[in-house]
C-alpha cells in the first residue's frame, strides 16, 4: 500500500486524538490513586469495631498502590518507546496547552474490539494512506476501542464485576511514576492539560488495554485464545494445506487489537496483515511487537481495578507476566504487517480489490455503524474463491450510544447471512462457540458469549449474478 502525505486539515484531528490517548495513558496512576483514596475514605467511615475487624484492608490498599506503580512503570516504558507518526509539536493551542479533540476508542468487557484509516508497515505503527473527513473529528463517538462501547454495554449486566468501569517526538516521557501531577518532563505535562483525560471513558480505555494484554499475550489468556483463535487457525490450516514460503497465501485481520491473532496467522505461514483503528491498541501492540526482547519480560497487575467478585485479595492482586512467547522465535512469515486506520476507509481503495486469499474477523463485525458495508468490503478485497472466517457475537457497539444524527444498523444473524449471500458468499462451515472476552478467569462472575463461527467462500460469479437480478 503506497504511502501518502496528509494535508494539514487531515493531520490536525489525528494529532489531537493521539495526544489525548497519550494523556490518558500518562494519567493512569493519578486516576488509580483517586480510586484508592475513595476506598480509604469509605474505610474511615466504618464504626471502630468494624475497622478493627477489617484492619487488614489498610495493608491491602498499600499493596494496591504498589501494583498501580508497577502498571504505571510499564505504561511509561511503553510511551517512551512509542514513535508518533506525526510532528507532535503542531496544533497546540495559543496558550501552550494541548486541547486534544477526541480520542480513538474501542471496547468488549470484561473488554472488546475496534476499528481510522492508515498506512501499513512491517510490524511498526504509522498513520497514512487515509482520508480523514469531518465525520472523524470525534472518533470517540465514531469508533470505541476493541474496547469501550462493549465495555459500557456489558456493565449493565456486570456493574459489580468491573470497578471503576468498568512522547512527544524526540522526548522522554518521564519516570515510572507516570502521573499527570508527578515530576515528568514539561512535554508530557502539556498532554495532561486536557481536563477529559481523567473521564471515566479515558480511564476505562487504559484499564481495558491492560486486561487485553492478558487475553492476547499472557499464559493466563491461553484459554480464551484456545476458544477464539484456535478454531480460526485450525480452519486456515485446513483450507490452505500446501502453503509456500516463496508465495505464502495472504490473510487480512481487521480489528486486530493487540496483534496476537495476526501474528499467529503469520506464524502459520501466511502473509498476514492486521488492521487496527484505536491508538490505545496501536501504542501497546507496537511496543509488544517491536520492543519486547524475551518471554515474560514484563509484569502487570490487570485485575486490581475491580473490588467485586474476587475470591481473595491475592487473586485480585495477582501478577501476570507477558509476552508468553519469545517473539523473535515465533516463526513470523515475511510480510507480517500492521495497517492503522478505519477498515472501511482503508480497504475501500480500488487498488486493494481482490487482494486477499483470506479475511479473518474475530469480535469485529459488530463494531460497524453499517454491517452491510463491512461485508461488502470483505467481499471486495477477497479474491474469487477466497475465504472469510468469522468468530464473534452481534452486540453492536453503537446500538445504545448513537446520537440521533448517526447510524447503527443492527441485524440478526439470519439477516447477516442473507447479506453475505447477496455479496457472493457461500457458507461452508457454521457453528456456535461459547467464549469470553478479556475475562478474569478467577472471578466469581464472567460474561460469556455464544459466538457465531463460520467459514464462507467468495463466489464472484454468484455475486455478479445477484447484482443483475
Amino acid at each position: 500500500m503506497s504511502e501518502r502525505r496528509y494535508t494539514e486539515q487531515e493531520e490536525a484531528p489525528e494529532i489531537k486524538s493521539l495526544r489525548r490517548t497519550i494523556a490518558a495513558y500518562a494519567n493512569y496512576q493519578d486516576a488509580a490513586e483517586r480510586d484508592v483514596k475513595r476506598y480509604e475514605r469509605s474505610f474511615k467511615m466504618l464504626p471502630p469495631a468494624h475497622k478493627e475487624l477489617l484492619f487488614h484492608l489498610g495493608l491491602r490498599y498499600q499493596r494496591l498502590r504498589w501494583c498501580i506503580s508497577m502498571n504505571a512503570a510499564f505504561i511509561m516504558n511503553m510511551l517512551e518507546k512509542f514513535e508518533p507518526p506525526f510532528d507532535m509539536s503542531q496544533y497546540v493551542n495559543v496558550g501552550g496547552h494541548d486541547h486534544p479533540s477526541n480520542m480513538h476508542d474501542h471496547s468488549h468487557v470484561d473488554c472488546t474490539h475496534s476499528s481510522g484509516r492508515g498506512d501499513c508497515s512491517t510490524v511498526s505503527i504509522s498513520r497514512s494512506n487515509s482520508q480523514l473527513d469531518g465525520q472523524h473529528d470525534n472518533p470517540q463517538e465514531d469508533a470505541k476501542t476493541h474496547e469501550s462501547s462493549r465495555e459500557t454495554k456489558n456493565k449493565k449486566d456486570e456493574e459489580e464485576q468491573m470497578a471503576g468501569c468498568s512522547q512527544p517526538v524526540g522526548s522522554n516521557l518521564g519516570t515510572s511514576q507516570g502521573a499527570c501531577n508527578s515530576d515528568t518532563d514539561a512535554s508530557t505535562a502539556a498532554y495532561c492539560q486536557d481536563k477529559d483525560v481523567s473521564s471515566s471513558s479515558a480511564v476505562d480505555n487504559v484499564r481495558c488495554i491492560v486486561r487485553n494484554i492478558v487475553r492476547d499475550w499472557a499464559e493466563e489468556g491461553q484459554k480464551e485464545r484456545d476458544e477464539c483463535y484456535k478454531p480460526i487457525l485450525e480452519e486456515l490450516n485446513h483450507l490452505f494445506p500446501n502453503r509456500s514460503n516463496q508465495r505464502p497465501p495472504s490473510c487480512l485481520v481487521p480489528g486486530a487489537g493487540l496483534g496476537r491473532l495476526a501474528l499467529e496467522i503469520s506464524s502459520l505461514g501466511f502473509a498476514s496483515q492486521g488492521n487496527e483503528f484505536s491508538y490505545y491498541m496501536l501504542i501497546c501492540s507496537s511496543f509488544i511487537l517491536n520492543h519486547t526482547q524475551e518471554a515474560n519480560e514484563w509484569t502487570i497487575y490487570p485485575w486490581i481495578h475491580s473490588n467485586c467478585n474476587s475470591l481473595s485479595d491475592n487473586d485480585q492482586l495477582r501478577a501476570v507476566s507477558f509476552p508468553d512467547i519469545h517473539l523473535s522465535s515465533a516463526g513470523i512469515t515475511e510480510g507480517f504487517s500492521m495497517c492503522t486506520g478505519d477498515f472501511v476507509e482503508v480497504y475501500s481503495e480500488e487498488s486493494l480489490e481482490s487482494a486477499w486469499d483470506a479475511v479473518v474477523t474475530c469480535f469485529f463485525l459488530d463494531t460497524a455503524h453499517n454491517i452491510v458495508e463491512y461485508i461488502e468490503i470483505i467481499s471486495k478485497v477477497l479474491k474469487d474463491g477466497g475465504v472469510w472466517i468469522n468468530l464473534g457475537p452481534l452486540l453492536y457497539d453503537f446500538a445504545d450510544m448513537t446520537p440521533d444524527d448517526d447510524m447503527s444498523i443492527e441485524l440478526s444473524l439470519e439477516d447477516v447471512k442473507k447479506v453475505a449471500d447477496h455479496y457472493g458468499f457461500v457458507m461452508e462451515v457454521e457453528k456456535m462457540i461459547e467464549t469470553t472476552f478479556s475475562a478474569n478467569m478467577r472471578a466469581m462472575m464472567q460474561n460469556r458469549y455464544r459466538a457465531a463461527f463460520w467459514t464462507m467462500r467468495k463466489n464472484a460469479s454468484r455475486a455478479k449474478a445477484e447484482k443483475h437480478c
